[in-house]
């Protein structure tokens, strides 16, 4: 050491910016993380605690929900971006330390925040939340990682397609291998169709009203948001669809309860069902599995336009208060109940019309819920379907003869699908049920790319809801 070097004297300390922004972005990841939250769960609450500051408003509110949305859709490939600029196996560094890469990734990758901006914060952000020695190593290999853009790391980190269509597709797209090869073989066609679908699932979805019949119209929210802010639905009547978002809770048809948000695909399902060829009586009306109370609310405003009941049950109570908060005000009669839809307690044919939306494994709503794609395993649908075929089993139980039951899932797997009904109406498992297929096509006017029936499957894609599906079947005997 220089004479000289040892008397300059030491930089003084300074401390590290706190970014309310990204400091709550990251509180947000390390929720999901470590307590297997929801980040549609998680985020609102702290995005409400952090307005109430005077330093937080819209821009700093769009910004944080984009860094929680991206890093968590994309999270597959910024791991194998990290992965390929460390000098350690990626299980091996500490997932606080991967959460701030990855949004720090984001940043670099998928935003247009200039490179400089996107590396500075995140390192303040690590310095903050890490401490100095650790933002040491994240300046680091986000420097790396700044080094190319999205293009350029993919082509690094993917495998060719031509070598492994699956993992390029799962590494490019940012969904596991196992979720890409279920959904190609439900959507069947080549290449491009999977990539058009894996890419909507990237996407951050629009968000859609429904405007409950007898107590608002989609005329009234039109008017009400006016035509810069919003937009009459796709395909179902009752829906209007939210421009850049919106603020659903300040609209006063929603917190009166007149209107709600759900997703166009969830209101077609419900009108599908409403809407069946039915000879005899219609009166009677089921919602099996109603939590959290979309479709039950829905199908409650239906059916008091025909002087029908909806009796909606739930088996989880606390989700069964959701449903009575959903119901609360409909113009007809109506009962919640908690009760589980495999051991029921009404008797059998007491229902005219039926809908379970079976619990399911979720691919259907990775747009909205990204993490349920890092989450779920292949042998989580395995837990599904007893449940699932059970429920379907009892429904039609349920119904009476010439009654129609309505099978839903917000997934398009295969396992979760075709085959459940297909077991259930061969006897696979249990007794052949006595039923017959509805053709549910033409109970969706105007809706395109419907398959070849009877049963129908929505997909991103094609028709901009989730990936819902629908059978109806008619009890025979």
């Amino acid at each position: 050491m220089s004479e000289q070097s040892r008397h300059r004297p030491a930089k003084p300390y300074r401390r590290p910016k706190k970014d309310p922004v990204r400091i709550l972005a990251f509180e947000a990841l390390r929720a999901v993380d470590e307590r297997d939250a929801y980040a549609n769960l998680v985020l609102p609450p702290l995005l409400k605690k952090a307005r109430e500051k005077d330093d937080f408003d819209g821009r700093d509110a769009a910004l944080a929900t984009e860094l929680v949305y991206g890093t968590l859709r994309r999270q597959g490939t910024y791991d194998a971006i990290i992965a390929a600029c460390i000098d350690r196996p990626l299980r091996e560094v500490d997932p606080p330390v991967l959460d701030v890469l990855a949004l720090g990734a984001h940043q670099l990758l998928g935003t247009r925040i200039p490179t400089h901006a996107a590396v500075s914060a995140s390192v303040e952000l690590a310095r903050v939340v890490l401490g100095d020695g650790r933002a040491k190593f994240v300046n680091a290999v986000l420097r790396k990682i700044s080094q190319h853009d999205l293009d350029a790391w993919l082509e690094r980190v993917a495998p060719p397609y031509e070598e492994d269509a699956e993992d390029h597709l799962a590494v490019v797209h940012s969904h596991p291998r196992w979720v890409v090869s279920a959904l190609w073989d439900s959507l069947g066609g080549g290449r491009a169709d999977v990539e058009d679908l894996l890419e909507a699932d990237n996407e951050r979805p629009e968000v859609t009203l429904v405007a409950r019949p007898g107590r608002s119209t989609t005329a009234e929210l039109l008017d009400v948001l006016g035509e810069d802010s919003a937009l009459p639905g796709r395909w179902s009547p009752y829906a209007v669809r939210l421009i850049e978002g919106g603020e659903p809770g300040a609209i006063e048809a929603v917190r009166e309860g007149r209107a709600g948000v759900q997703d166009e695909g969830s209101q077609l399902v419900a009108v599908a069902l409403a809407n069946a060829p039915l000879a005899g009586s219609d009166e009677r009306w089921l919602d099996g599995c109603a939590g959290p109370g979309g479709k039950a609310a829905l199908l409650g405003a239906l059916a008091a336009e025909r002087g029908a009941s909806l009796l909606a049950s739930e088996k989880q109570p606390h989700r069964a208060r959701l449903v009575e908060r959903a119901l609360a005000g409909n113009p007809g009669p109506y009962q919640v109940i908690a009760a589980d839809g495999t051991r029921p307690p009404w008797r059998e044919g007491a229902f005219d019309r039926v809908l379970v939306d079976v619990p399911c494994s979720g691919l259907g709503a990775l747009r909205r819920r990204p993490e349920a794609r890092w989450r779920r395993r292949p042998e989580d649908l395995e837990g599904f379907a007893p449940l699932q075929r059970g429920l379907l089993r009892e429904a039609l139980k349920a119904v009476r003869v010439g009654g129609v039951v309505g099978y839903a899932t917000c997934s398009p797997h295969l396992a979760e699908t075709r085959i459940v009904v297909d077991d259930v109406l061969r006897g696979r498992g249990g007794p052949a049920a006595r039923a017959e297929w509805v053709d549910a096509r033409p109970l969706m006017p105007g809706v395109p790319a419907l398959g070849d029936g009877p049963d129908v499957q929505l997909w991103p894609h094609l028709h901009g809801t989730d990936a819902m599906y629908l059978a109806l079947l008619r009890r025979t005997a």
